[in-house]
């Protein structure tokens, strides 16, 4: 029986479908019987469950070349197939153990970036809402930043780099909620950090514009005039067309202070406003 594609044709093909899996399923995979076979027909095997969405039982086959045939080249393929397929099965926690033996065994291999950018992807996968604790997040966007850094050049650094903006945002998502909380119940200083947060780790998201609107509003709760001045002036000058802005000039001009010159661009304005 001819063997299948070359594996890096057939991780290929994981990154292709990566994205979604209509059959996936919870459970570990199977064991099989130990029946010996020529790697050849345990490998197409498992390739032809995984083209059926069988993903349990090819990660099982896939188990089951690395048990009867541990030397052969097969083998370490099968390791990092068998992660993908556990990955389609959304059996997070196996797909990850997977990948990370196939970088213990094989730091060097051809598919180790695919085998970092597996375990980013299943923290990825598992991120839940904003109002829930973000520790998955924090994990994904420490595995994100290691493929990125480690292999900038490779086919998944720009998809690792779409899904840490995406994880950055929900992390700032998360402290403007928990920083709101505290604005509503008048605990300001708690309130502060977390806006502050928001502007010097995550800058670049679409939260910085309320993190500046709500310091402004919690610096005026305390009659730190400057600071509101500070934050109104650099809000105004980076985002002058938002909402976030319009109720800062009316909070500013209702309350009589005088909003401050424009502040100037050339040495880092979030640096300079801290």
């Amino acid at each position: 029986m001819p063997m299948k594609p070359a594996w890096k044709a057939g991780l290929a093909s994981c990154a292709a479908l990566i994205a979604v899996s209509a059959c996936a399923s919870n459970s570990r995979s199977e064991q099989l019987a130990y029946v010996e076979q020529p790697v050849e027909t345990i490998y197409n095997a498992a390739m032809e469950s995984l083209d059926r969405r069988i993903y349990p039982l090819a990660a099982a086959q896939f188990d089951e070349v690395q048990r009867q045939h541990p030397y052969s080249i097969w083998a370490q393929r099968a390791l990092l197939m068998a992660a993908y397929a556990r990955y389609q099965a959304r059996d997070y926690d196996e797909a990850i153990a997977s990948a990370q033996e196939y970088i213990t065994l094989h730091p060097g291999g051809d598919g180790a970036p695919y085998a970092y950018y597996l375990i980013a992807a299943c923290h990825f996968d598992q991120i839940i809402d904003v109002g829930r604790e973000q520790a998955r997040s924090e994990l994904a966007l420490a595995a994100l930043n290691e493929v990125t850094a480690r292999f900038p050049e490779s086919e998944y650094a720009r998809d690792a780099e779409l899904k840490s903006d995406m994880v950055r945002d929900q992390l700032a998502g998360k402290e403007m909620e928990v920083g709101r909380y505290y604005l509503r119940r008048d605990e300001h200083l708690a309130a502060i950090n977390r806006f502050k947060r928001v502007i010097d780790e995550y800058d670049t998201t679409s939260h910085t514009p309320e993190a500046l609107h709500r310091l402004v509003e919690a610096y005026l709760s305390i009659g730190l005039t400057g600071q509101a001045q500070a934050a109104a002036s650099v809000l105004g000058y980076n985002y002058p067309g938002t909402n976030w802005y319009v109720d800062t000039y009316n909070l500013m001009t209702g309350a009589g202070i005088e909003l401050p010159d424009e502040p100037e661009q050339d040495e880092g304005w979030f640096s300079r406003f801290f």
